[in-house]
């Protein structure tokens, strides 16, 4: 069973979707069966960082309110992500671009370590107060998933995966996501935002129940003579 997500690592709810989908799918009898791929998606394509500038001031200005309002929002979002078992530090966050950290994620996908690449990401952006948006910070974190370094820098310098990371946003459109973060499940079913556990846990169940692999069951009424891989029975 396979689940998409679409999300951004400066979402804050993101992280804290993460966190409660993958308590939803420790729970999941048939968690070995199911396919989780990250898809990247950036809230402010076009976000642009001044040095020294707060995230508590970049919020306020994105949403048109007072620096005062913005930093009450973060306090805000401290005490849901707390809930989770997530400390954020807005106090120390880098406002930053995404469009880099998206490509060292489709990096990781490449060699397997995609969720361990987004893990690593969110928790450097929000807990560390580590900049996201500068090359060399970005090939280090990758180092810390096991990514080799030299490679990380050749892709994220070409952009070597700057055309995954737009075809995941088209996609994103063409399925009509307009917040973040957005679950699929086996390309028919959606939820959308940072839902509880017991919610995706419900969603889990009734998608593997529709799409389980089945065996027609046969009964056998006669039985005579037949061929098989040892040859023939006269």
């Amino acid at each position: 069973m396979k689940v998409d997500i679409w999300s951004d690592v400066v979402c804050p709810f993101c992280y804290v979707g993460k966190r409660k989908f993958e308590k939803a799918l420790a729970g999941f009898a048939h968690r070995d069966e199911v396919e989780v791929v990250w898809h990247s998606f950036q809230l402010t394509p076009d976000f642009e960082p001044i040095p020294g500038e707060s995230i508590h001031d970049s919020l306020a200005k994105k949403k048109g309110v007072s620096p005062e309002e913005g930093r009450r929002m973060s306090e805000q979002m401290t005490i849901v992500a707390r809930e989770v078992g997530l400390d954020y530090q807005f106090d120390k966050a880098i406002p930053a671009n995404t469009f880099l950290a998206h490509q060292l994620i489709h990096l990781g996908a490449h060699h397997g370590k995609q969720d361990a690449t987004k893990e690593r990401l969110m928790a450097a952006y929000y807990l560390e107060g580590q900049n996201i948006g500068d090359l060399d910070n970005l090939v280090k974190l990758g180092t810390e998933v096991g990514l080799d370094a030299a490679e990380s820098r050749a892709a994220l310098t070409a952009g070597t995966y700057a055309e995954a990371v737009r075809l995941d946003e088209y996609h994103a459109q063409q399925i009509g996501v307009r917040g973040v973060p957005f679950f699929v499940f086996e390309d028919k079913y959606a939820v959308s935002g940072a839902q509880q556990p017991e919610l995706f846990a419900e969603v889990l169940e009734k998608v593997y129940e529709e799409f389980k692999p089945t065996q027609p069951a046969l009964t056998l009424v006669a039985e005579g003579d037949a061929c098989g891989p040892e040859g023939c029975e006269v």
